[in-house]
């Protein structure tokens, strides 16, 4: 006897057929799905991990505020800002201060420092593995070892005669602070702003402690991390010469353009897109696969030659069905 009923076989044909086509597309659906790098199949772009925040901390004789053109043009394209204070008491004191709020924060982070800003967060920046870039707008980017005095030692700018000696007292401690004469801020300070602006800026300015330029850096975060540069050639606080070796022996990212020390104040614009640069050249949701070398891992070798070899039986049990179902009946 047949295997099947001589009448129902011949209904059956097309429904085999229906099968096979099924399983075929079946197995071309999984072979096209991407493979993640654990074995399962990749999601969109949708469920990419979020931007990163990005921090932005000042340098001395200013404050958070210095950033606002900076930060409002971030937060518009969506990203999560901080401005700390930072505290201007010593490159020790203010490193630990800031790496204090690092913790703080959750997921990916892109650091920028402005003028000493620079020096605090190459140190606090250091064995911290969110960081994944760093910005230096006109700063001091000092080695181990090094200071911002050392610094300017090989590379004299104006500020040095345009800074007055106050001591201070504060909880037992005492030392001594420094701040910018406001008969020179607007020169040497900020040249591209209205004088109106600088005045004001004379009268509200935070003082810094020598201890900030004296202390030696104990760390250099730029040597692990991605670092992008902003030379301000105008600049009569920080030699434009000294901007241009840290950034050259640092191997970042660096432009240049015509501002005073202040370029956050006074060109927002190009600042914020250095800082997008380096945002989304520290994205999370990068492709995690090399750009060179093999395009797959192991893994995804793995799962392919399941899925064809899948549909290797697939195809053999449908067509070996078929040709069961057309044999003449006896």
């Amino acid at each position: 006897m047949a295997a099947f009923p001589v009448p129902g076989s011949r209904r059956r044909i097309p429904h085999a057929h229906v099968m096979a086509a099924g399983c075929a597309v079946a197995m071309c659906t999984a072979l096209a799905a991407p493979v993640a790098a654990d074995g399962g199949t990749t999601t969109t772009t949708a469920t990419a991990t979020a931007k990163p925040t990005i921090v932005l901390v000042h340098g001395a004789f200013a404050d958070a505020s210095s950033w606002n053109g900076v930060a409002e043009r971030l937060e518009r394209r969506g990203y999560t800002v901080m401005a700390p204070a930072n505290p201007l008491r010593g490159l020790h004191n203010d490193a630990t201060y800031i790496a204090s709020i690092l913790d703080s924060i959750k997921g990916p982070i892109v650091l920028a420092g402005h003028s000493y800003g620079g020096a605090v967060i190459s140190t606090a920046a250091a064995g911290n593995p969110r960081v994944k870039s760093l910005v230096y707008v006109s700063a001091l980017m000092p080695d181990v070892g090094e200071s911002g005095m050392s610094l300017s030692a090989k590379f004299p700018s104006e500020l040095g005669t345009a800074t007055k000696s106050v001591p201070y007292r504060a909880g037992g401690v005492s030392g001594t602070d420094l701040y910018l004469k406001p008969d020179r801020l607007h020169q040497v300070f900020a040249a591209d702003l209205p004088e109106s602006t600088t005045r004001l800026m004379a009268v509200t300015q935070r003082p810094v402690a020598t201890t900030a330029f004296s202390e030696k850096a104990e760390a250099a975060a730029w040597k692990h991390i991605p670092s992008w540069f902003l030379v301000a050639k105008q600049d009569k606080a920080i030699n434009p010469d000294q901007e241009r070796f840290e950034a050259k022996r640092a191997g970042s990212h660096t432009v240049e353009i015509n501002s005073s020390h202040v370029a956050m104040i006074a060109h927002p614009e190009a600042v914020a897109d250095l800082v997008l640069q380096a945002a989304t050249a520290a994205k999370s949701d990068r492709p995690s696969l090399a750009t060179t070398g093999s395009t797959h891992d192991a893994r995804t070798e793995t799962a392919l030659t399941g899925i064809a070899a899948t549909s290797l039986i697939a195809g053999a049990g449908a067509v070996l069905l078929c040709r069961r179902l057309r044999r003449p009946a006896p």
